[in-house]
């Protein structure tokens, strides 16, 4: 279906010529050999679609007319230009034409501003009902001096892009910021309250402000919706690669998170009229800076990024960090989670996590608990390895394969000392451990061997005549 077409009457007649001539005179002469011939609707749809694109570009290249002391088109210097058509007719223009073209547009809003003078002046000299007509003219002025201000602002702006002078670029805007300034403070109250009243009512103004407000928020609960629907949707497409660590794909899911985040904030602030170029340039010009202020904190994020790529450890696994022992809860791009076994949270930063060593202590699916027991010299060995080989043999989390180790160890000062190394999954760790040690001491009880405690033996050797040699 055809839209709407806004256009100038310049070039209003060519298209309803076009219409007339597509749309009706192909039909009256299909009448003539109607049995032969048969239009294709879709076909003559797309050709008056097309003559009418073609008249637009050719109607539009014909008001290119220049003015004769500026050089420039009649159609920007035209205060009634639509603001739309306004920028883009800035665009293909050269920094010395922005130039001219600022100082005309200067010309139509201080020949504007003095209409608005007047008024203000009509006020002041009367009172009654003339005054409230002055006012209500001067309102009327305003507004559309308003309007004037905001083509001449964007002038200024596509000027300032185009590397135009910061001097003159500077005096231009102090000029508009001077009058309202001025304006403002010389104004009565009634005055200024007939203006807010006119400009909360107005299309172009507060409603304006309204909607644009209005479909910010719903924008920006929408964007949040879609991020959240986008980070579980990549959540559970990553969770499908096994080569991803828990720690990369958290990292990962967050990072495209907060992109579309920021990406579709961006779209929201540019469809809502506000420009975003500065933000860009405050960024570029904050990030050198922002480098050296935040050296540790970048450390931290370049550390965090190569644990979570070399993946030395992964959140639930029991690790020591450079003396800081726990289990890990959480790796984020600055620092490193840790819950010791006593439940203490320790937060530990990655600069120091990746330049220390690092034990993974439940990386593997297996692990061997090391133990040492100890029996008197009276006792026999073989007896004690027959009890303490039975014990592990018969605990059922030791695992056969490895096999169990079983060894004299060390011939103490007061014992001799076995390792008794059995093999279990690393999740039965701990049990295995503490089971051992409580079993293969009753089993050692029962069958008559002793546990020493440490002694040592002592002899005095005392000189002559001394209590010690008397005896």
């Amino acid at each position: 279906m055809l839209q709407p077409l806004k256009c100038s009457n310049r070039f209003r007649n060519a298209l309803w010529a076009i219409l007339f001539s597509t749309a009706f005179a192909t039909p009256l002469a299909a009448q003539d050999d109607a049995n032969t011939v048969q239009l294709d609707a879709e076909a003559v749809h797309n050709e008056i679609v097309e003559s009418i694109a073609n008249a637009v570009i050719e109607a539009a290249i014909d008001e290119q007319a220049l003015d004769a002391e500026t050089g420039l088109s009649s159609e920007i210097l035209d205060p009634n230009i639509d603001p739309t058509e306004l920028e883009h007719r800035l665009i293909p223009l050269t920094q010395p034409e922005l130039g001219l073209l600022a100082a005309e547009w200067l010309e139509i809003v201080r020949i504007k501003t003095l209409d608005v003078m007047a008024a203000q002046i009509a006020i002041d000299r009367t009172d009654g009902e003339i005054e409230q007509a002055a006012r209500d003219q001067l309102t009327e002025l305003a507004h559309d001096r308003k309007l004037l201000f905001d083509k001449y602002a964007k002038v200024i702006a596509a000027w300032e892009k185009k590397g135009g002078p910061e001097d003159a670029i500077a005096e231009y805007r102090a000029y508009r910021s001077a009058i309202i300034i001025e304006e403002t403070r010389t104004a009565d109250f009634k005055t200024l309250l007939a203006e807010a009243g006119a400009w909360l009512i107005s299309s172009d103004g507060g409603v304006d402000l309204g909607k644009g407000i209005l479909i910010l928020i719903l924008s920006l609960a929408f964007l949040l919706l879609v991020a959240r629907v986008i980070r579980r949707v990549a959540f559970k497409w990553l969770g499908r690669i096994p080569t991803l660590s828990k720690l990369l794909q958290v990292f990962l899911v967050a990072t495209i998170y907060w992109i579309v985040l920021a990406i579709g904030l961006l779209i929201v602030l540019s469809a809502v009229g506000i420009d975003i170029t500065p933000a860009f340039a405050l960024i570029g010009g904050a990030s050198f800076i922002l480098a050296f202020a935040f050296q540790d904190t970048l450390g931290n994020l370049a550390s965090g990024f190569m644990i979570m790529v070399n993946r030395p450890f992964d959140e639930g696994d029991y690790v020591d960090l450079g003396g800081v022992g726990g289990t890990v809860r959480a790796v984020s791009v600055f620092a490193t989670t840790v819950v010791t076994p006593d439940n203490q949270i320790i937060v530990v930063p990655n600069r120091n996590v990746w330049g220390s060593v690092m034990t993974n202590y439940t990386a593997s699916d297996t692990r061997r608990v090391d133990l040492t027991f100890g029996i008197s010299y009276e006792d026999s060995i073989s007896d004690a390895i027959r009890v303490m080989d039975e014990t592990v043999k018969a605990h059922p989390l030791v695992l056969d394969e490895p096999e169990s180790v079983i060894r004299v160890h060390q011939l103490a000062d007061s014992s001799v000392n076995f390792i008794c190394r059995p093999w279990v999954k690393t999740s039965d760790y701990w049990t295995l451990y503490w089971d051992l040690h409580q079993q293969i001491k009753e089993a050692f009880d029962v069958a008559g061997i002793t546990v020493p405690f440490p002694q040592r033996d002592v002899h005095l050797k005392g000189s002559k005549g001394s209590p010690a040699s008397q005896n």
